[in-house]
């Protein structure tokens, strides 16, 4: 295993999700400070989502012609522009670094598969993705425990703005690991003429959109999407309102939902190893629904909840990044068929947040939201048990002719 690839993901992916969770423990102050209803602050946390659907396409396009290690360095370099402009004044600079911020972690989302396809092999691929999409969970739950503690200590624009730091650390990092790869690559091809470093390809296949299989694990993928960020952009909110818990105390109380993410996302790998992939998704999906469940049942139990949909919820993105990896035929396949799953899920994950809050808004509880919440978590298990089935039977990536795969 190339291990210093292996170190930078890593570093890259607590890039990858932090800064869009580190405004959900100070909503409530930044809310204030910006005199927004919920819904507009809602849409501070959907806005990444939403870039995630639109620019998923041009994400794809500059991997292909910029290649990856450049794009995960444009990739890090608009996660701090874009940390740095969200926390100037006014509500319009706060939309217009997160759209930055979106649109830069839209090309980690799908340069990361491609990555990991290409240069790790296929038996360690579950394990990469796996470590991660804990690293993912890992990022999110530093920011979700530490930045009220940094925002009473020096302001909630300071405090949101510091986490660029991990932007600097990766960067170094993973411009050191480029090096090291082309050195790598370059050995590799003056010693037998070849440049390939990864498994063989497996020749022609149709487009990505011509599978019902993709479209599918697409719409998993978007109620796994929803779920997560519906849930983490108002889950401390939650917790503040329903139990009476204090500002700092739920950032902390919600940081259960980032932590056992990672103990998902490391499980499913091995399960991904032994079971099939329809029971993982069932899992995964049985244990999400504590969530919305239990804390419409049993609120006071909100850390058992949490616990087990935050280890469900490390997992589903998880199982998904793991079929999208095994069934690409090519390097540029995985490039498509991430890009796609991605893109249109998000775009469908993206009104997450901002419909939780209308919902809360409207009925003036946090019933209604948890039922919506429940409701996109079946979409999850439903589809993810389908495309597992599927994707035991056949590829949607294989050559197939083009009447067939239209009508399939």
């Amino acid at each position: 295993m190339p291990w210093f690839l292996f170190a930078g993901i890593l570093l890259f992916a607590l890039n990858l999700r932090g800064p869009i969770v580190a405004i959900a423990p100070i909503l409530g102050q930044l809310q204030s400070d910006l005199g927004l209803p919920s819904a507009a602050a809602g849409l501070l946390t959907s806005l990444p989502v939403l870039c995630f659907a639109l620019v998923t396409p041009l994400a794809a396009s500059l991997i292909k012609h910029a290649g990856a290690e450049r794009a995960v360095m444009i990739s890090l370099v608009g996660i701090l522009i874009g940390t740095i402009v969200r926390t100037q004044d006014g509500f319009q600079a706060a939309v217009f670094g997160t759209t930055i911020i979106g649109a830069a972690i839209t090309i980690g989302n799908v340069v990361v598969p491609v990555i990991v396809r290409r240069d790790f092999p296929a038996a360690r691929v579950g394990i990469v993705t796996g470590a991660y999409t804990a690293a993912l969970n890992i990022g999110a739950m530093i920011t979700s425990l530490l930045t009220v503690p940094l925002a009473d200590a020096i302001g909630w624009r300071a405090a949101v703005t510091a986490w660029g730091v991990l932007a600097i650390a990766a960067a170094i990092v993973w411009g050191q690991a480029a090096g090291w790869r082309r050195t790598l690559l370059g050995e590799k091809t003056s010693r037998d003429g070849s440049a390939d470093i990864i498994g063989p390809e497996r020749g022609p296949h149709a487009p990505a959109w011509r599978s019902l299989t993709t479209w599918i694990l697409t719409l998993a993928f978007a109620g796994q999407a929803f779920s997560y960020y519906g849930l983490t952009a108002w889950l401390p909110m939650l917790l503040v309102q329903s139990l009476g818990m204090t500002t700092q105390t739920a950032g902390i109380s919600s940081a259960a939902f980032q932590i056992f993410a990672v103990v998902g996302a490391l499980g499913v790998p091995l399960l991904a190893g032994r079971w099939r992939p329809w029971l993982v998704v069932a899992l995964v999906a049985v244990l999400w629904l504590s969530a919305p469940v239990g804390l419409i049942l049993a609120p006071e139990a909100w850390l058992l909840w949490t616990t087990l949909a935050g280890a469900a919820q490390g997992g589903g993105i998880t199982i998904v990044f793991i079929l999208i990896v095994r069934i690409a035929a090519t390097n540029d396949q995985a490039r498509g068929l991430s890009a796609f799953v991605q893109g249109c899920g998000y775009a469908i994950a993206a009104a997450g947040p901002a419909v939780i809050g209308a919902v809360h808004e409207a009925s003036g509880d946090w019933v209604a939201p948890l039922y919506v919440l429940t409701a996109s978590v079946l979409v999850l298990g439903v589809c993810g048990v389908a495309a597992g089935v599927r994707a035991e039977t056949r590829h949607p990536d294989e050559a197939v002719p083009a009447a067939q795969a239209a009508g399939d």
